[in-house]
Formats: C-alpha cells, structure tokens, sequence
C-alpha cells in the first residue's frame, strides 16, 4: 500500500531526473529521499539503502539538501564539489530537482517499503561475534525470501541493513543475524547493550535478490558470515512449500573456523525436510575440517577453502536451470559473482547479490 503523507504535514515536491524521464513525488520530509521515493511508489536505485555502497548517488540541481549522516562510508563514492548526495542519506528542506544517473520506473504496488516499529526480543549469542534476535513489529510487514530492512535506534545514527532470517508471505515477527564488525556502532549497540525490549525504526521490504518459486529453477546460494540470513529464509521458503520436491537447491556458507559455525541444527534440518534436494556445505577459510561432514550434523558438508572456491569445485557442471543468490562482505560477493559469471555462464537476470559493507 502506497504510504501517504501526514495531515498537517509540509509538502515539498522532489523532482528525479534520469533516463527514462522525469517522475515527481511528494515529500514531507520525515525521512530520507530514497525512502520517501520508495514509499511513494518510485523505484529509486539503492543496494543497501544505509550509506555503505554509493549505489544510490545523485546529483542535486536545484535545493537545498542536508545529510543526515556526515560519516557514511558510501560518501566516498560521490563528488561534493559537484553537488552529489546519496539519496539514502539527503533529506530536502523545500522543493528540489535531483538528477539520478540510472533508469527510475514506477515500482508494483506489492513491493512498497513502509516505515515500522518493533521491539526486541529472544536475543541469543551464536558464536562469540555472532547474534541472532527477534522483531515484535507493530503491524504485519510481507515480504520475499532474500529481502531486507533499514533497522535504526535512537542511539546510533543511520539506518544498518540486515536480511531477514525467517520467512513468511505474512508476519509481524522477524529474525535477524548479525556479525560483530569493528568499529561497527550498531553492532557494538548489539553486543554491549541488554537490547531485549528496546524499541527499533524498521523500514521494508527492501532488496530485489529476491526467490521466485514461479520461476522454476533450481538454486545455488553463496553466503559469507551473517550474509548467511537471506539464505535462510530462502531455503525455508523452498523446504515449506514443496518446492524442492521438484528442483534441488545448493547452499554454500563460509566461515573461518569450526567455532564460527551457527545455524547448523537449523540448515540440517532443512536437508532433513528436502529429502536429498538440499546440499548446505560449510567452507572452512582458516582450517582444515575434522571430517567430510559435521560431526553433530551428518547432513552437512564441510571443506576447507574460501566459500566462492568451495561452490566453483563442487558446482562444476551442474549449473542447468539456475539462479545464483549471493550475500556477504564486498570481496566474498566479488569473488562469488565472477565464478557464476566466467564458470558458472549464468544469464544476469538470473544472478542476485546482496552486498554489505
């Protein structure tokens, strides 16, 4: 449903130049220009949409525009001196022309973002730098297997993406993983903070590295530490509704040692469920595997090696009918999309990447 702006509210119209046209929306200023895009149905472009990537550069033509966080990493993919901005970090303070250097189309109704609020729950140490929580939200949010959300809280600045681990056509709880960076403040928040109850800002559905049963194909997911949720959900979404009683499916996961290892009673039991049409391996980056399999979950395959390597030798030639996913750091994402694009051959529109810094 298309988000309306509050009565009362002070309208400003944000004009988009790009190359397919030019399309107009309505803002009030509540949130950022990407978001209110978004949420006004425009599909604006972004990967992260939190201030990592740099994907959602524009130029300001006319206005005035602030950012809303001087620090973000993604700033260094713009040129200030020319008037760029990230849209996911610009908030107008009046009217505005922007000039966007990509295609802009109207998004589907179904796929709008809209703003949420939600507390803190089932908080749960996974590995010493791992953690997974759950989301009370205030109202159901749908959403796809692969897809994400903006989570932000009053005592850190800007939004942080993180993929949802569950999957549900419809749910007002959500799970989420996330990996110790550091000097990550969000992460840190996590880590050092009794966060059960606090209360979180969530804006989603966002992400098009999307699983689409009604495609048809089989699927191979490469993953590297908490880029491991949107793998997840999709094999959730695959084992729940039949899906894999007819394709198979293929999870590569990378970690350094044994002791980061999570998941793995969740992932086995979705081999369990898939009856011999689900393959999870674990790639070792720092060690050798004590044994072909995990020694408390036969049902998954260990070896040693960078993730994107393991999936290139144990894939080889058995790529027919199928979509990649990928998630993780920017170098794992790198290494992994250039195997299922010079190895794997796979058409682009079949090659879905999410990529966090």
């Amino acid at each position: 449903m298309r988000e309306s702006i509050p009565e009362n509210a002070l309208i400003m119209k944000v004009t988009i130049q790009s190359k397919t046209g030019i399309a107009e929306f309505e803002a009030d200023g509540s949130s950022n220009l990407l978001y209110e895009g978004l949420k006004r149905g425009l599909g604006l472009p972004y990967e992260c949409a939190t201030g990592t990537c740099g994907t959602c550069r524009a130029r300001v033509m006319d206005g005035n525009v602030s950012l809303a966080w001087d620090d973000a990493p993604g700033l260094a993919y713009v040129k200030r001196a020319k008037n760029e901005v990230l849209l996911c970090q610009a908030h107008v303070h009046g009217d505005c022309v922007v000039r966007v250097p990509a295609k802009v189309e109207p998004l589907p109704e179904a796929a709008l973002p809209a703003d949420f609020t939600g507390r803190i729950d089932a908080v749960r140490r996974l590995t010493h730098d791992v953690i997974h929580f759950e989301v009370q939200l205030d109202r159901a949010m749908s959403f796809a297997a692969g897809q994400f959300a903006a989570l932000s809280c009053e005592d850190v600045t800007g939004a942080r993406a993180y993929s949802m681990v569950n999957h549900a056509n419809s749910t007002d709880r959500l799970a989420f993983v996330v990996k110790r960076k550091l000097g990550g403040k969000f992460s840190d928040w996590l880590f050092e903070t009794d966060v059960n109850g606090r209360t979180l800002k969530l804006l989603g559905p966002l992400g098009r590295a999307t699983f689409r049963p009604e495609e048809g194909k089989n699927f191979v997911c490469i993953a590297g530490g908490s880029g491991v949720a949107g793998m997840m959900a999709i094999a959730q979404h695959a084992t729940r509704n039949g899906y894999l009683d007819t394709h198979t499916g293929h999870i590569f996961f990378g970690v350094r040692t044994m002791e980061d290892c999570f998941y793995t009673a969740e992932f086995a039991d979705q081999v369990k469920k898939a009856k011999g049409n689900l393959e999870v391996t674990i790639a070792l980056s720092n060690e050798e595997p004590p044994q072909p399999t995990h020694p408390d979950h036969p049902e998954i395959n260990l070896a040693s090696g960078f993730v994107h390597e393991v999936a290139a030798r144990q894939m080889a030639g058995r790529y027919d009918n199928m979509v990649g996913f990928v998630a993780g750091p920017p170098p794992m994402v790198d290494g992994a999309l250039r195997m299922l694009i010079m190895e794997a051959r796979l058409p682009a529109e079949f090659i879905r990447y999410d990529k966090f810094g």
